[in-house]
């Protein structure tokens, strides 16, 4: 991870991948317009693919990678799909329902006969892994297995769990969807998508989607995005750490009436997390007693921000119930989501007591 995408050593020669600014290209090269990638882009592709084992593809956001397989369906495909699950992307897949393009089969996807006896018919099975917000992990093995044995193609959206705490691919699934945005970049300074796949056939296909849609990331994106790849493994250590000790002093606390964590010994998928997630992510979330509360503590945080997305090296604080399509979803008015960064752990603790009375 750390030397993957670098520029061949030559005497002289920089280490890093220099920001390649330039629309067009002279005739005879590997490439002739930017839409087709920059040398930056190709750098951060080639290191993220060399970590998930597969050919990459960089979006200009996680949306748009998204995107590029939900519209890339034929029309008239069923889609079998969480029931719970980012918020957005579910909003992608009703605006095709609603637009006559797509069937959708929501399911809880932890129930893994209910998920395979939606699988029958199907064009696409999306994972995500872990959930958002509630952290969920599903059965990927049996999953892919069956969708496999059914033409069924699988999208893994593992944006929560990074590379770090599982790679698809090598459990079956078809394609890996990243939002580059959160943990991959980590800075909270730019947004991008990422498609990956082991397929030669199916790299084609995505990349020539991103070509017809012209959801290029930009050179500057991919230079910090390349930069922020390099310290996935030390964040997401600090991160993870922190997210597990404010887990278990939530749990103890009395405003707190549920805490969802993969981490922790009570968590519903227990055996699963033991078995496929190498890390159990700096994300947690959490209901308290009141939709009051919930929305003091949010307001009341000081070091931890107030804000929506995750992945940073800075602590982020919402409640997700805000949103309609959170509670259309089944979410708990009073959830909060917490994105716990790198800040020293006193200094967290601290911040959400004060911010709970």
């Amino acid at each position: 991870m750390v030397e993957a995408g670098r520029p061949d050593r030559v005497a002289g020669a920089p280490i890093n991948e220099a920001i390649e600014l330039s629309s067009t290209f002279i005739a005879g090269g590997e490439r002739n317009y930017a839409r087709e990638g920059t040398r930056s882009t190709a750098a951060f592709e080639a290191a993220i693919g060399a970590l998930e084992g597969g050919t990459a593809t960089a979006f200009s956001s996680g949306m748009a990678a998204t995107t590029a397989i939900v519209e890339g369906l034929a029309v008239g495909s069923a889609a079998v799909i969480p029931q719970t699950f980012y918020n957005l992307g579910r909003t992608l897949f009703d605006e095709q329902v609603r637009l006559g393009r797509l069937e959708i089969r929501p399911v809880d996807t932890t129930d893994t006969a209910a998920t395979i006896a939606a699988l029958d018919g199907a064009s696409l099975l999306w994972l995500e892994l872990p959930s958002n917000p509630t952290l969920r992990v599903a059965d990927l093995p049996a999953l892919t297995a069956a969708a496999g044995e059914r033409s069924v193609r699988t999208v893994v959206d593992s944006t929560l769990a990074t590379p770090l705490g599982i790679r698809p691919l090598s459990h079956g699934a078809d394609v890996v969807l990243h939002s580059a945005t959160k943990w991959i970049a980590g800075h909270g300074d730019l947004i991008m998508g990422l498609l990956i796949t082991a397929d030669p056939d199916q790299a084609v296909a995505i990349r020539t989607r991103r070509t017809l849609t012209g959801a290029i990331p930009g050179s500057v994106e991919s230079f910090l995005a390349l930069r922020g790849l390099r310290t996935l493994a030390v964040r997401l250590e600090r991160c993870s750490a922190n997210a597990a000790t404010l887990a278990q002093r939530l749990a103890d606390h009395p405003a707190i009436t549920s805490v969802n964590y993969p981490g922790r010994p009570d968590h519903p998928d227990a055996d699963r997390v033991a078995s496929l997630l190498d890390n159990h992510g700096g994300l947690l979330s959490f209901t308290t007693d009141t939709v009051e509360r919930a929305d003091a503590l949010c307001r009341a945080v000081r070091l931890i921000s107030h804000a929506t997305s995750l992945g940073g090296v800075e602590s982020l604080i919402e409640r997700r119930g805000r949103y309609p399509g959170e509670i259309a979803q089944g979410s708990p008015a009073e959830l909060v989501r917490m994105s716990v960064g790198i800040e020293h752990i006193e200094d967290l603790w601290s911040d959400l007591e004060r911010g709970l009375r």
